[in-house]
């Protein structure tokens, strides 16, 4: 067992921090502002080759871990929690989730593009009346003519307004239940397909969030992903993934906070002295601190239990659950010992604590990883 990272992860460690500071930072209060999604820093995402971070060399990307994709994702959420969900989107959710799934005529097709930016993605899962349950979803997909027309809508759906690529799942046999469930890649231009009006969101505003709706979009028979009725490994095992690379945005932003918290107590003066030196503010910030060090140990175990192809469920909930509650409450405590200055947008800490909110609910939330845990528990009986 060896908690310390490998000297390829911190040199990628390295080079995001620096580019997060120089590159996301700066633009973070103006997307949350103006609700602006940040096509530039994609852009130059893509030349630095982020973007396909878990995709393998033969496609353009670089061929890393879930590990590796977690200590990145945390370096962008510490600086702006917007850039960070549509990159978990784009990199993870659509392309890691092709990168593992599509067929070798799909891959050549659809990730370089995806790699190099010119092309974002999406994944499209969660529908008006099949949020946490997830397996009950009613979009359909019916074979016609040599192609699939599918016809549904998609809700919540995370860089749908600015994607051209969309993991879409969709029921193939009516009757099958779970397994009766298939993926397919769907592109923007395809005749039936269209996106709704962006959502006004609580926060995470420089990341936008659509419906999609699906009139008999013809799908060409190609662009089934591993064929009919295969997708409900596929889900599961992206869930993983996405609950642990997700969790990490939580370790990211409550750093950050914690820094921002840091930094003012040894500033601010009252009573004679740096309000550090009060023992309540001590006490608040020795558990911030601690609550950060366990949720970026659940973390990062879940990635390499991912990355090992082990069934981590429990862990992935672990890590999901843990990190986003305790993000939520880390930003809660640093606006509390910043006082009425971090009440203020002017010192942003309020901004996080709206964008950490999303994590409680999107990937599953609370509740659902609650639920999870404890099935996990009862199943395996021993702990």
């Amino acid at each position: 067992m060896d908690f310390r990272l490998t000297d390829e992860q911190l040199e990628i460690q390295q080079m995001v921090r620096k580019f997060a500071q120089n590159e996301i930072a700066p633009l973070a209060a103006e997307l949350d502002r103006d609700e602006r999604f940040p096509a530039e820093t994609f852009r130059k995402m893509g030349e630095l080759g982020l973007l396909g971070l878990l995709v393998p060399e033969e496609y353009g990307g670089a061929g890393q871990s879930v590990l590796t994709c977690c200590v990145a994702m945390e370096e962008i959420a510490y600086a702006c929690l917007s850039t960070a969900l549509s990159y978990l989107a784009h990199a993870v959710l659509c392309t890691h989730n092709l990168a593992c799934n599509g067929s070798e005529a799909q891959k050549r097709k659809y990730l370089p593009g995806l790699v190099s930016g010119a092309q974002l993605g999406a994944l499209a899962m969660t529908e008006p009346g099949a949020g946490s349950d997830a397996l009950s979803l009613e979009t359909f997909a019916e074979r016609c003519d040599g192609a699939y027309a599918l016809s549904g809508s998609k809700t919540f759906i995370t860089n749908a307004p600015v994607a051209a690529t969309f993991l879409v799942y969709a029921r193939t046999d009516r009757q099958a239940g779970p397994a009766g469930i298939s993926q397919f890649i769907v592109e923007r231009g395809f005749s039936g397909f269209s996106v709704g009006q962006p959502f006004q969101k609580m926060g995470v505003h420089g990341s936008p969030t659509a419906p999609i709706f699906m009139d008999s979009c013809r799908v060409p028979q190609e662009n089934l992903v591993r064929g009919e009725n295969q997708a409900l490994s596929i889900l599961l095992k992206g869930l993983d993934v996405e609950r642990a690379t997700g969790a990490s945005m939580a370790v990211g932003a409550a750093r950050s906070v914690l820094d921002r918290a840091v930094a003012y107590a040894k500033e601010r003066q009252q009573f004679g002295q740096p309000i550090a030196m009060f023992e309540m503010i001590m006490e608040k910030l020795a558990n911030m601190s601690t609550e950060l060090e366990a949720a970026r140990l659940l973390v990062h175990k879940a990635a390499v239990l991912c990355d090992e192809g082990i069934p981590c469920s429990l862990e992935a909930s672990h890590a999901k659950l843990f990190s986003s509650e305790m993000a939520v409450r880390a930003a809660s405590e640093a606006i509390q010992i910043l006082g009425g200055y971090g009440y203020m947008r002017e010192f942003e800490v309020e901004r996080v604590l709206r964008d950490l909110k999303m994590g409680t609910i999107g990937g599953g939330t609370s509740e659902i990883q609650r639920l999870i845990i404890a099935r996990e528990v009862l199943k395996r009986g021993r702990t």
